[in-house]
């Protein structure tokens, strides 16, 4: 990577179009997922914005060059009240190999833990496996699978460390 990279957390204008961008571009070359994906991460990261509350959801990026290059969602909204879903996670091409895709999820992980957040879900794709083992680096396992569409997708789960009572 080239230029000052810099991290922020919360909104920052464009990213809806950068966060879409990222998931499009490798989603699209990678997967074969055309218009209908790439509205569907656009609407769904627009809806967590609109509703997004700084005490129960979080949002972090990755910006160069003016761009976003990384991002990561944590969505505490429709879950059960010690419940949080890990949403839209990616890092762009041009970022990977940097370590920013592990310093986002140590910085999603440790939002969760401060927000008592006992489950943290997520869903991906069996064959994304960088993703699948930095996923079980950081405590989450499968607990079940499921055909969509012709792919079958993975959903994860990790159940917050319980404090130790010594």
């Amino acid at each position: 990577m080239e230029g000052d990279v810099v991290v922020r957390q919360g909104y920052v204008s464009g990213m809806i179009g950068d966060i879409t961008r990222l998931h499009a571009e490798y989603y699209g070359r990678e997967w074969g997922f055309g218009m209908g994906f790439e509205a569907q991460v656009a609407r769904d990261v627009g809806t967590f914005l609109e509703r997004y509350e700084a005490e129960r959801d979080g949002i972090w990026t990755v910006w160069e060059a003016g761009r976003a290059v990384a991002a990561i969602l944590i969505d505490g909204y429709g879950t059960a009240p010690d419940e949080a879903r890990l949403r839209y996670f990616i890092v762009g091409d041009a970022a990977r190999g940097h370590g920013l895709g592990r310093q986002l999820m140590e910085t999603a992980l440790a939002f969760c833990d401060a927000k008592a957040y006992g489950r943290v879900t997520l869903k991906t794709l069996d064959g994304l496996k960088a993703a699948c083992h930095l996923y079980e680096a950081f405590g989450f396992v499968v607990y079940e699978r499921a055909w969509h569409e012709g792919i079958q997708e993975l959903f994860y789960e990790r159940l917050r460390p319980q404090e130790s009572s010594r």
